[in-house]
């Protein structure tokens, strides 16, 4: 199953990438998620034991991830 570089690229052409969240709503997204994390965090912060790790320490470390990525890509890096 060998193809080459342009079978590729024309086989690409009626196939235009989509991401699963538009440039329009990334701001919002990305502010929620950003909120979502911060407040588990302080949820965190009030009961710090072994079982809330996974309950709400690493989902609020993801939110607060996926949430600063998508706010890079929403506003730009202006330093």
């Amino acid at each position: 199953m060998e193809s080459s570089l342009h079978q590729v690229w024309e086989s690409a052409v009626g196939n235009p990438f989509v991401p699963t969240v538009g440039k329009g709503s990334q701001f919002l997204v990305g502010f929620s998620l950003l909120t979502i994390g911060l407040l588990l965090t302080g949820l965190f912060g009030l009961n710090r034991t072994v079982v809330n790790v996974p309950v709400i320490g690493i989902p609020a470390s993801l939110a607060i991830a996926f949430g600063a990525v998508y706010m890079i890509c929403a506003v730009g890096v202006y330093v």
